[in-house]
């Protein structure tokens, strides 16, 4: 299963991300997590230590690595790209591990108006297309915030977009908008967790603005999930009744993955 969680900056995406990681790998689940927004933060909301975290090399600086790969050359923009880089290797050699998941870190954009980091993301779409998954493997890739990965394709070759909104227009919007260019690069298939939720009015606010089957379930505001991070703290572990619910959305993937299977 090939997962990608996007949605609008500030909604909870990386928490989300980080937690429905855990908790396929306190099943049995063989988990890489792909740390795919530019401001990358998905190792401290997995619960990596810190010497383990500072030790993560983000592909964006392998710059031998993306010049060999995608027939690059350094510092340069606006040049054909090499299409099918050579990526089978890379989970092995370049993936740490913490509480049973995987984590490879495309990395951030260190210098404002450096640019996008096109090569990077040509070798990451590469990378999520011919991951080579058993019955019991999970890829988890967590998007940058907004739509503009969507124009790149870099989840190209995902089973499933998950958009995390709030209850608010806002964030509905880039629902929307998300549903509308997914079908560009092939990806059907695209659920919502509605997260943050005060009481039933939000969630029928959110139900009452999706297509029947489209909500996989929602997560109540937790203010120990919010604390979390300032303590330094992976959201996983600081909240049972979070869990519950991150349970019942993850069990709802997979029986929804089931039944796909079954179809074919």
């Amino acid at each position: 299963m090939k997962i990608a969680i996007t949605g609008k900056g500030g909604v909870g995406k990386t928490t989300f991300a980080s937690m429905i990681s855990r908790m396929f790998a306190d099943e049995g689940y063989r988990v890489v997590a792909v740390d795919a927004d530019p401001d990358a933060n998905l190792a401290l909301a997995l619960g990596f230590p810190k010497d383990v975290y500072e030790s993560i090399v983000p592909i964006s600086e392998m710059k031998k690595l993306v010049s060999e790969r995608t027939a690059t050359s350094e510092g340069t923009f606006n040049k054909m790209f090499k299409l099918n880089p050579k990526v089978d290797d890379i989970p092995e050699k370049y993936c740490k591990e913490h509480n049973g998941v995987g984590l490879l870190t495309l990395g951030t954009v260190d210098t404002g108006g450096s640019g996008c980091v096109c090569p990077e993301h040509v070798l990451l779409k590469r990378l999520c297309s011919h991951l080579i998954l058993q019955n019991k493997d999970v890829v988890v890739m967590d998007m940058e915030a907004g739509i503009e990965h969507l124009g790149r394709g870099t989840a190209q070759g995902v089973d499933a977009f998950i958009v995390v909104v709030e209850p608010g227009e806002r964030s509905l919007q880039t629902y929307r908008k998300v549903k509308k260019l997914s079908k560009d690069i092939g990806v059907k298939k695209v659920y919502v967790v509605g997260n943050k939720m005060r009481d039933d009015k939000d969630i029928e606010f959110i139900k009452n603005n999706l297509e029947d089957g489209e909500a996989l379930g929602f997560i109540h505001y937790n203010q120990d999930v919010i604390d979390s991070d300032r303590s330094n703290q992976s959201p996983y572990d600081t909240s049972e009744a979070t869990r519950k619910e991150i349970k019942a959305i993850k069990d709802r993937l997979v029986e929804i993955k089931a039944k796909t299977v079954q179809v074919l």
